[in-house]
């Protein structure tokens, strides 16, 4: 049977039937009205934009720039389908140099809502002009004040669409995705002004800066950028700049991955598989890039007519582009700013580690460059230690000591433990230890995380993950609809510890975090869990909820590579990683341990035949 009955006859839809469709395509939600607003405030020269909205854009959206504005004779032609003072003719769809340039926008904006625009030239310089549009019906053209500029307010938006309207989400959502905008457009302009106010309350202020990277500083703060190094490439047609993470600093977030080409904010497959690519093995497994990348091609050489939303494009020159994208990363990865891990290979007083390490703890490191510079031999009686001894720290310089080495004793049933003889640390980033009748090389990060994780995991099944709160709380600047999401979920997070209330209109300040997880990063802590956030929706079970914010709480807590420990801060380490099992990865995946038997060993200095 057919899918749907229809008439045999074809006939031609009405203009009004028309208008809907296309603002269908181009009008999805609010946001994409405050996108195409913003497009055309750019092309007219607007050196100052704030975007004013209120009930997250279905009561209000109003934006206010100072370009160049509307001529009285051409205002009406504005709002009429495929009009637009950007393209003379099919010539010009294969180099289009502007934001806008379909001339659909206002149109298929103004069939669905009220629309009021306030406009004037800089010629106009007694009286301007003002249209009143309701669903593409307007009045007749009235005198404005003659503000050189444009002011568009869109009002009940989708009032004539009830169904439209009925499928939007929340005023709080929909703010997001227009806070999310506006953050975009700031990122690609950075010689523009902007400002974003919600129900009369300022959320954003970008004011105007010279360069790209102090525009990165306003939006993503310093605890992004310090993680970042800068990349530039070129080649005939098209080039790259932007910053992009230090590997070392990778971690499972996905946010920020911004490209913008042209200036134009697009998602495009080619140029994340080259970034991708670009890292290879630099990027820890289960890490993502994050990194905010400016493509300049030749206006012929891109085609930005490929989505009615302009979200996407299409190159002249796929390979070129794969080509200069994964080498300019490669080559930053390459070059001298990335020898980490070559001096980490060869041992000395100088060595590189990837964090910094506290003057407190840097103490018998000169070996004359002997290779054994980073193993300290363990001595005397208290070298060794069993499941069944306490270790007690008292004897640690308080400037040595870890957050774990400060946690308060866990109770475990488990096994008796076999003993334990730690021999000290390589690179100050691996432990050794003799664990039985093995020898066991112990990565202190991922081994600590383990322990950590394991004991919130048991905290949260017994429903008792007691919180510790901070001397101070620790404020943390957040993009609207991040600050959102994480308020949503603060019941939820303070069932695992972590306590977390409004600061302002654009922060929230962790007040408390779980005990024994220590001092951690809160700002970076917060983006990872934010990443988490966003799967809960999707996800059914509960478990799978709880066990990457778990995860990422441990991961902050744990102790970092890099860091040097002393023999009874590798004693507890070691000791606590064996109470829970001798695990072989951290929640994450990650290896935690190297292990070789007594067999092993032995066949490898030839004791015995090999079987």
């Amino acid at each position: 049977m057919p899918a749907a009955s229809c008439s045999a006859k074809i006939h031609v839809l009405s203009g009004d039937v028309v208008s809907r469709i296309a603002a269908g395509e181009v009008v999805e939600r609010p946001a994409a009205v405050v996108k195409e607003l913003l497009d055309n405030s750019l092309d007219a020269g607007g050196l100052h934009i704030t975007v004013d909205v209120k009930d997250g854009g279905l009561t209000l959206i109003r934006v206010t720039d100072d370009g160049e504005g509307i001529s009285r004779a051409d205002l009406p032609l504005a709002f009429e389908r495929h009009a637009t003072s950007k393209l003379r003719s099919d010539r010009d769809l294969a180099s289009v140099t502007t934001m806008g340039f379909r001339g659909e926008a206002l149109p298929s904006i103004a069939s669905v809502s009220h629309v009021l625009v306030v406009t004037a030239t800089r010629q106009d310089t007694t009286v301007g002009s003002q249209l009143t549009l309701v669903a593409g019906a307007g009045g007749s053209i009235v005198n404005a004040p003659a503000v050189p500029g444009t002011r568009i307010e869109v009002s009940n938006l989708f009032f004539n669409q009830p169904a439209r309207r009925k499928f939007l989400k929340s005023a709080t959502t929909e703010f997001s995705h227009i806070s999310r905008v506006v953050q975009l457009a700031g990122l690609a302009w950075p010689s523009v002004h902007f400002r974003l106010t919600h129900n009369g309350q300022e959320i954003l202020n970008y004011p105007a800066v010279t360069t790209d990277r102090d525009r990165i500083l306003q939006v993503y703060r310093p605890a992004f950028l310090d993680r970042t190094i800068e990349l530039r490439g070129r080649i005939p047609g098209m080039s790259v700049r932007g910053v992009m993470v230090d590997p070392l600093h990778a971690k499972s977030s996905k946010t920020p991955q911004e490209l913008f080409v042209n200036r134009r904010p697009v998602r495009n497959a080619t140029v994340f598989h080259a970034i991708m690519d670009g890292y290879g093995s630099f990027l820890p497994k289960g890490h993502h890039p994050t990194f905010v990348l400016y493509l300049d091609v030749e206006p012929d050489r891109v085609d930005v007519n490929v989505h009615p939303a302009k979200k996407e494009v299409r190159f002249a020159d796929t390979d070129g582009l794969h080509q200069l994208v994964r080498q300019s990363v490669r080559h930053v990865l390459d070059g001298s700013e990335r020898k980490v891990v070559q001096e980490l290979a060869q041992s000395g007083a100088t060595q590189a580690v990837p964090e910094s390490i506290p003057t407190a703890v840097r103490k018998d490191e000169s070996s004359e460059g002997s290779h054994w510079a980073g193993l300290m031999p363990a001595t005397g009686r208290d070298s060794r230690i069993t499941g069944r001894d306490t270790v007690s720290l008292s004897g640690i310089v308080e400037g040595n000591q870890l957050a774990f080495a400060h946690e308060a004793a866990a109770i475990y049933q488990r096994a008796e433990q076999p003993d334990i003889v730690p021999l000290g640390q390589i690179l100050r980033t691996y432990l050794v230890a003799q664990v039985g009748d093995e020898l066991q090389v112990v990565d202190q990060h991922t081994a600590h995380e383990r322990v950590l994780f394991q004991r919130l995991w048991r905290g949260w099944q017994s429903r008792d993950i007691p919180s510790q709160p901070l001397l101070i709380p620790e404020p943390i600047e957040l993009p609207a609809a991040q600050s959102a999401l994480l308020l949503k979920r603060r019941d939820d997070l303070e069932k695992l510890g972590l306590l977390i209330e409004p600061f302002g209109a654009m922060a929230v300040a962790i007040r408390g975090v779980p005990v024994g997880l220590g001092k951690v990063d809160a700002g970076v802590l917060v983006q990872d869990l934010l990443d988490d956030l966003t799967e809960w929706d999707s996800t059914s079970s509960l478990e799978l909820r709880v066990h990457p914010v778990l995860a990422s709480l441990a991961c902050h807590g744990a102790v970092r590579a890099g860091r040097a420990l002393a023999l009874p801060e590798i004693q507890q380490l070691i000791y606590d990683w064996v109470q829970e099992g001798l695990i072989m990865t951290c929640p994450h995946g990650r290896r935690t341990a190297f292990r070789l038997s007594t067999e092993e060993l032995a066949k490898l200095f030839g004791r015995v035949g090999w079987s």
